[in-house]
């Protein structure tokens, strides 16, 4: 007679933002107690929008806006409405909020968040929803819609779970955002990245 090594006990189901704060480098590139950490983060979300998931959109094609508007809060938007269908209905992602799968990047920020405010629009339609986290703190609602269709996140990273993670920065050579599978040639995507942080003197960076 033979007995199973494992029991269903020693199985269990991790929730994906439980998993992200548990395993950070498995996303990140980088565990939280590198002073980088933060800005593994902000990299994280503007390299998977240069290299949207399942094809959403062609490699590079993108024009992506980012902002550091704290030494731990950032936003960024992209020209991509992935989580509205062509009739301007929400399409639910992670615990019921707007951010889905093909926005993993963003969701894995999420995960190390103590607030994150989605906004999303397209044709005349557009939503907005708070979350804590990855959970969302409400329903998505409705709100004004901008021109054209968009995405844009606002992200306050979690002081806590970032320990001794410096402040973020416009260090490029930090942020790895040409995915190392990626064969595309370059194209007219372009990440802008504005620090904010002293209202009277702004610092902007281009990718490329």
């Amino acid at each position: 007679m033979t007995v199973d090594k494992y029991s269903a006990a020693d199985f269990q189901i991790v929730e994906f933002d439980e998993h992200v704060r548990t395993h950070p480098q498995m996303y990140f590139q980088a565990d939280r107690n590198n002073p980088d950490f933060a800005t593994r983060v902000l990299g994280n979300v503007l390299g998977h929008a240069l290299h949207p998931a399942a094809r959403l959109a062609a490699a590079h094609t993108l024009q992506i806006e980012a902002e550091i508007t704290g030494d731990l809060a950032f936003v960024v938007w992209d020209d991509r409405a992935d989580a509205l269908d062509e009739k301007g209905n929400p399409q639910l992602g992670y615990f019921g909020s707007l951010l889905r799968p093909e926005r993993w990047g963003s969701a894995a920020a999420g995960a190390v968040s103590s607030r994150v405010v989605i906004e999303v629009w397209r044709n005349g339609h557009a939503f907005r929803q708070e979350l804590a986290g990855l959970r969302p703190l409400s329903e998505p609602r409705k709100i004004d819609p901008g021109a054209g269709t968009g995405t844009r996140i606002a992200f306050e990273l979690d002081r806590v779970y970032m320990e001794r993670s410096h402040a973020l920065t416009l260090d490029f050579t930090e942020l790895d955002l040409h995915c190392p599978d990626c064969n595309e040639p370059a194209g007219p995507g372009r990440v802008t990245l504005t620090d904010l942080r002293d209202p009277d003197r702004p610092v902007i960076a281009h990718h490329p």
